[in-house]
């Protein structure tokens, strides 16, 4: 939300309020003249979904229902989802059409990822037939640590294809993004790391294409 120029602050509605069905996705979703795309902000509201939600049927389904109803207004929608496996994934995950998993080439992140993949896979056979796995997109990468390098000659050997070709590598300028409220690509576009995610976006769509 911050990350994309929008003032999580000032909003007056939103995911919060869609994932409870009080406002639609065209309501709530307020317009990042930043970066030229809508955004369906978060704030600190949303930490208390997860225990309103336990009560409430089409608990894990309310974030796709609320999207499938604002379909023809967008071409992409993207969800980004907490680095859990709570509701609020899960909410992501029934919506999704497919998966991007960004990781950083460390031991526990490839602890955890394996969670994960068991979790996309339960997904996929009880709730959306439609969930696939885009690809693993590898992030903060130092190709002069040892260690990152073998994680990810494990992360190919293991899920070949399914890892993108773009690395995205640890960047000042990426890091120092948010704090203007821009993304990166936006904030300096010439730096090796926007240019990595560009290349990432075009890598993406191509797979998508071919779902």
């Amino acid at each position: 939300t911050m990350g994309s120029g929008v003032d999580k602050r000032a909003l007056e509605l939103s995911v919060y309020d869609v994932l409870l069905e009080n406002a639609s996705v065209k309501e709530a979703a307020v317009r990042s003249e930043a970066v030229g795309y809508d955004v369906l902000g978060a704030n600190r509201e949303l930490s208390g979904a997860e225990i309103e939600l336990v009560t409430l049927e089409r608990r894990n389904e309310r974030l796709k229902g609320a999207l499938r109803a604002a379909d023809a207004d967008y071409d992409f929608v993207l969800v980004d989802c907490p680095p859990s496996l709570s509701m609020l994934t899960l909410n992501g995950l029934c919506a999704a059409h497919g998966v991007v998993v960004p990781m950083q080439c460390e031991y526990f992140a490839l602890e955890g990822l394996t969670d994960l993949v068991n979790t996309i896979k339960q997904v996929h056979a009880n709730m959306n037939p439609d969930l696939q796995i885009i690809g693993l997109l590898r992030v903060m990468f130092d190709s002069r640590t040892t260690l990152q390098q073998q994680v990810s000659d494990q992360l190919k050997e293991h899920f070949g294809d399914k890892v993108f070709d773009t690395v995205i590598p640890r960047n000042v300028r990426l890091a120092e993004a948010p704090s203007y409220g821009v993304p990166g690509v936006v904030f300096d576009p010439g730096a090796k790391g926007s240019k990595a995610f560009i290349d990432f976006a075009h890598e993406m769509v191509r797979r998508i294409k071919k779902m």
